[in-house]
């Protein structure tokens, strides 16, 4: 049994610095290696001094009365086959509930917390001790342990009493180097997690996954924790149960919030549906499972992987990158968690998934830094469209052809129609690299060109406003250029003027520029859709606004209308 054993701590130590090197692959590599090495020779060195025992009964359990402070005793005969080194002092682990008394043949070798008498309570012990066998006593041959105790909480758990025989100092070593390599792992989810709450806190654009990965990565630090903190805080035995509540909880959560990062991460339809069919899978493994903390975590995470590759492979079917990794990780997982036990298969399962998840990350991160390069790019173009729209040969040429006409004729007014077109490219040109400005800005711009316009085409433009608060900022020149679109679309009035009416509403859901012109319309109107005017607009929006917003253009009773709706970020 006991060479079985060793063999099977042995194979776990391979396959866990196996994942480690996976995880840490340019960092570890050497660490792995010296580390393989150092297993294998303290195994070979454990096969030398080899100490082997048997048990009538591989779980003994005390019988209790209904005295609280009534004491059980339990003897397990132990037969030593060996020892090859007498300096290895032995060591017995003891696993009970209760407060007792552990004798090797007759003779004291350590208490657990104080037994309970008449007129004194139990002073409770914790679920797991270690005690030294006196080297005088560890000879070969037949040996009765002993375990004399009370049982006051707990009462109706009716848990067996384990031991094990082992190199004392092997007994306290054993937790550590379990302990280091959780450590490493629970302090790398623990930095991921502050980075990713960092990034969701200062990120622009709140994506859910974000916060989603974060809240993983720290609840399965958590999960780390609290499974190994019985290695560092005494826990009496009446709270032995809570550890493992928390656990589940945590485990619970945790199913749940992997299957819903990946279906956002996978664009999944039917999420609610989904989630609501596993929310009602994962109760009712609790129910039917109450009180079985392993299995109902095991089958909490059965679940949670199960969804997660339905999720996964759909994903791949529909050929979105990263999903045939996702697929081999939950793989890997599975059976993992099939063939390892349970706490390791567990962590190393979860671990290969959220290593997953991190590479999808980087999947997106990539994909954003590929749109934010493209969004330099067009904003260059977008820049540049701005500028070409008053220096367009046509434009000028038939502006300077009119500014002659009016200094020959009005020098006065020449001079206020060169003062105007001045203001205009002075303004063009302090928006021209500007992603957003004021309304006002914008608005004077308006005002500038329709002054110009007047004099070169000697039609009377009138401007008027409503509801517009100056704190407000859109896109450069995009109210400038649906007023283009109106003088270049409206026949001239036998009398009168051409008025250009802008306005604003505002409720919760959105805000809404309008921008009424008044007058009629020429019968070869463009539709809204077509024409670079309104392209530029329509991109300048999408620069600054994504998918949240929606422009019409077309044509009512007076005139021409066309609205802007901006929507709130949700």
């Amino acid at each position: 049994m006991q060479t079985a054993l060793r063999a099977f701590e042995m194979h776990f130590s391979i396959r866990y610095l196996f994942y480690l090197y996976l995880m840490y692959k340019p960092t570890f590599l050497l660490a792995f290696l010296l580390l393989l090495l150092t297993s294998c020779k303290q195994y070979t060195e454990y096969v030398k001094s080899d100490v082997t025992y048997y048990t009538a009964d591989e779980h003994p359990r005390p019988i209790l009365s209904r005295e609280a402070y009534s004491k059980f005793e339990v003897q397990m005969e132990i037969k030593i086959l060996k020892r090859e080194s007498a300096a290895d002092r032995l060591g017995l682990q003891v696993n009970a509930f209760g407060a007792f008394d552990v004798y090797w043949d007759g003779v004291l070798v350590g208490r657990n917390g104080r037994m309970a008498k008449p007129g004194q309570p139990e002073v409770p012990g914790t679920e797991m001790t270690y005690y030294q066998i006196p080297e005088r006593l560890a000879n070969i041959g037949n040996h009765i342990v002993t375990v004399t105790g009370t049982q006051a909480y707990e009462r109706e758990a009716q848990r067996g009493i384990d031991i094990k025989l082992e190199s004392y100092l092997r007994l306290h070593r054993a937790p550590l180097i379990v302990m280091s390599f959780m450590n490493l792992m629970a302090g790398a989810f623990l930095i991921a997690a502050i980075y990713y709450f960092f990034l969701y806190i200062n990120s622009t654009r709140k994506e859910i996954t974000v916060l989603l990965f974060g809240i993983i990565c720290l609840l399965f630090f958590c999960l780390l924790i609290v499974e190994y903190v019985k290695f560092y805080v005494f826990i009496p035995y009446p709270e032995f149960y809570t550890r493992l509540q928390i656990v589940g909880a945590l485990t619970f959560i945790i199913s749940i919030l992997v299957p819903w990062y990946f279906m956002l991460q996978f664009d999944f339809k039917r999420k609610r549906l989904f989630l609501f069919i596993l929310i009602a899978i994962l109760l009712s493994i609790y129910i039917f499972h109450f009180g079985h903390y392993d299995k109902t975590a095991i089958y909490f995470s059965h679940a949670m992987c199960f969804l997660s590759l339905y999720i996964a492979v759909n994903a791949a079917l529909r050929k979105i990158k990263g999903g045939l990794i996702v697929v081999f990780a939950l793989a890997v997982s599975i059976v993992v968690n099939k063939y390892m036990f349970y706490d390791f298969g567990l962590f190393i399962a979860f671990t290969s998934i959220v290593l997953s998840m991190l590479y999808l990350h980087t999947i997106r991160a990539k994909a954003m830094e590929e749109a934010h390069n493209a969004s330099l790019l067009l904003s260059s173009r977008l820049q540049l469209e701005l500028v070409k729209k008053n220096i367009q040969p046509h434009f000028l040429r038939n502006t300077l052809t009119s500014l002659i006409d009016w200094v020959e004729e009005s020098p006065q007014q020449g001079v206020i129609f060169i003062r105007a077109l001045a203001d205009e490219f002075d303004i063009m040109n302090s928006i021209a690299e500007e992603k957003l400005i004021p309304i006002r800005d914008e608005i004077e711009l308006c005002l500038r060109h329709l002054e110009v316009m007047s004099f070169r085409k000697e039609i009377c433009y009138n401007w008027k406003e409503k509801d517009i608060d100056e704190n407000d900022e859109i896109p450069p020149a995009i109210i400038h250029t649906i007023v283009e679109n109106g003088i270049t679309h409206s026949l001239p009035p036998k009398q009168g003027c051409i008025n250009f009416f802008l306005s604003s509403t505002t409720n919760k859901q959105y805000k809404q520029y309008s921008l009424l012109t008044e007058a009629k319309n020429r019968r070869k109107q463009k539709a809204a859709s077509s024409g670079t005017g309104f392209k530029y607009i329509k991109a300048r929006l999408n620069e600054s606004y994504g998918n949240n917003w929606e422009f019409e253009s077309y044509a009512v009773e007076e005139g021409w209308l066309t609205t802007i709706k901006i929507f709130n970020k949700k």
